[in-house]
């Protein structure tokens, strides 16, 4: 199935508290090009991460963008800092000592007291990440490549009728070209007969039909402009990633219909030899997005 190198796809999975949220956007690119932004807990696993992005998406520029954040209290919990909070009460004692103050050290002041009191994230294993993050990732690759098969489908049909096209100029050639030097050799003879006596060495004229013939022979670059074709169609239902070979194949069939275009020495051929090129570049726009 035909793909487009564009899409977008988003997962999210709770698990145990906790929340990943998988964000991948894919472009147009020659090759495969995958960047990640993700929390620095999450870099030793960065390469586990591309090795499974690369898998399903083979071409492309990838960025994929993860975030994470708790989803329940369990994911946090205060703790003292028995330390900090000895020492105040070491220095509040010592206070009511020496000033003989009333009363004792209420448990509002130390826990007033900077630090004392912190909260602390709980800490995650490293199997819960990889399960929470892995899933939210396969939901936002499934998203994406779905998108990417939409987008390509339609480019698939788009190309389909434009080769059809094609075909269909391609008879057109295959009408005129044979007249043409059949043309030329009449309207040279015309201009001999003008010319009567003067018209020269008709072994020499014979020659210069012959030549003019061979000059303008577009038989081959017809032959092989029709296998690029069948080539091409013939991609267009792989399942694997063909975006490379039909860009080449694009290249080779603007090349013969270059060479038809040098060799037609005919408006007519002319014309339809433009046709052709411009239907091939609105392919090769096409092509340029294909994975």
């Amino acid at each position: 199935m035909i793909k487009s190198m564009t899409g977008y796809g988003r997962g999210q999975v709770q698990v145990d508290g906790l929340s990943f949220s998988v964000e991948i956007r894919a472009v147009n690119h020659r090759y495969g090009d995958i960047n990640i932004k993700a929390p620095r807990l999450l870099m030793p696993m960065e390469a586990q991460i591309k090795k499974l992005v690369s898998a399903v998406l083979k071409r492309g520029k990838i960025d994929v963008f993860i975030s994470q954040e708790t989803t329940s209290q369990s994911a946090s919990q205060p703790v003292v800092n028995r330390p900090l909070a000895d020492a105040y009460m070491q220095v509040f004692q010592q206070l009511v000592e020496d000033y003989k103050l009333d009363g004792g050290v209420s448990l509002g002041l130390l826990i007033a007291q900077k630090d004392v009191l912190l909260v602390q994230e709980t800490a995650i294993g490293e199997k819960e990440l990889a399960n929470c993050l892995f899933q939210a990732l396969e939901t936002a690759l499934k998203t994406l490549v779905a998108m990417r098969e939409n987008e390509g489908e339609a480019t698939r049909v788009d190309i389909e009728q434009r080769l059809d096209s094609l075909t269909e100029l391609l008879e057109v050639i295959v009408g005129r070209a044979p007249q043409v030097p059949l043309e030329w050799q009449l309207k040279l003879k015309e201009r001999l007969a003008r010319l009567g006596d003067d018209a020269g060495d008709p072994q020499r004229v014979a020659q210069e039909i012959a030549i003019f013939a061979d000059r303008c022979d577009i038989s081959e670059e017809i032959t092989r402009f029709n296998s690029h074709l069948d080539q091409f169609r013939e991609l267009l239902n792989q399942t694997e990633p063909v975006g490379r070979q039909l860009d080449f194949l694009v290249q080779e069939l603007n090349r013969e219909a270059n060479t038809m275009g040098s060799k037609s020495n005919d408006g007519d051929l002319t014309r339809q030899v433009v046709l052709l090129k411009s239907e091939l570049e609105k392919i090769r726009e096409q092509v340029q997005n294909i994975e």
